[in-house]
């Protein structure tokens, strides 16, 4: 009778073990931006991957943020400092903006934090997109070895980046780009698969289809359809809450960045767009986790 006990609970143990590692991993993701608010546009998704998936979000900063002085002026008072003077913002501001991003990531759930402290220098359009990439303003090496060593290391799922185009800033297309050379630069079998984000609003009349950037065949996207996370799904009681509310409370945390105020409730849509350098058998994949995403994992309470 004990022989046939400990069989069956050795049977019981197996397929425990068994149905454990059977499961799919909770996603593992590294947001890649410039700026200390740059995440803003990616946090309805990453707060449902960390809170609802259990999976993990990282950010990796390039820049030290301290090109945003100019815009500093509601924050004089919050933080007692001249902020919009370019010497005093520029020395305090890479602080206070790292600050302020670890209270966003509090709300979304970020888990690490890397900083890469290359200089915030101005604002420039993607146009002169050069001046970064061919230039000695960054330290583009250890840009890329570093960015590599985290990667390679963390074995992330999924890379994070905003869209390289030549209507955003150079620093947004600079570090999409560097992302995706790195990327590019690991064993295919190792990579992890590159999304660029972007933000739509249901009143778009017109449907942006992103292509890639021009001279960098790296950023290249056939695909014409993106993946969508919707901010505006409903949630909680009587369906009064949805995902702008998380968006809209990220921004409210960068004090520091008055015009990053003026993004309140415009992102309804994430969309994100799937590069050519990734692998085809890498679509049903990143499907299936956008189909997890637009799930309400919600449970509703009952009132009296």
């Amino acid at each position: 009778m004990n022989k046939i006990i400990r069989i069956i609970f050795f049977c019981l143990s197996v397929l425990s073990f068994v149905n454990v590692y059977s499961q799919e991993s909770p996603p593992k993701v590294l947001v890649v931006t410039a700026h200390p608010d740059d995440d803003a546009a990616f946090s309805g998704a990453d707060y449902k991957i960390v809170h609802d998936l259990k999976g993990i979000v990282d950010i990796a900063l390039i820049t030290n943020g301290e090109g945003g002085y100019k815009y500093s002026t509601l924050a004089e008072d919050i933080y007692g400092l001249e902020l919009t003077d370019e010497e005093t913002g520029r020395k305090y501001l890479p602080e206070i903006r790292k600050k302020e991003l670890e209270e966003g990531g509090k709300i979304v759930g970020i888990r690490n934090y890397y900083y890469f402290n290359q200089k915030d220098h101005r604002y420039i359009t993607s146009a002169d997109i050069k001046e970064i990439l061919d230039s000695n303003i960054w330290d583009l090496n250890y840009v890329r070895s570093e960015l590599k060593n985290i990667i390679e290391r963390e074995k992330y799922d999924y890379i994070f980046i905003l869209t390289p185009s030549l209507t955003t800033h150079a620093h947004h297309s600079s570090v999409g780009i560097l992302a995706l050379e790195t990327v590019n630069s690991i064993d295919a079998s190792d990579r992890p698969i590159v999304l660029g984000g972007t933000i739509g609003r249901k009143s778009d009349t017109v449907k942006t289809i992103y292509k890639g950037f021009e001279g960098y065949p790296v950023t290249n996207v056939s695909d014409t359809i993106p993946f969508v996370f919707d901010r505006t799904q409903k949630f909680s009681y009587r369906d009064a809450l949805d995902y702008k509310i998380i968006a809209n409370w990220v921004i409210a945390e960068h004090k520091s960045q008055g015009t990053m105020q003026l993004l309140m409730n415009q992102g309804d849509y994430e969309v994100y767009w799937y590069f050519d350098i990734n692998p085809e058998s890498g679509k049903e994949k990143t499907k299936e986790l956008f189909e997890k995403l637009n799930i309400n994992y919600f449970k509703k309470k009952e009132y009296k």
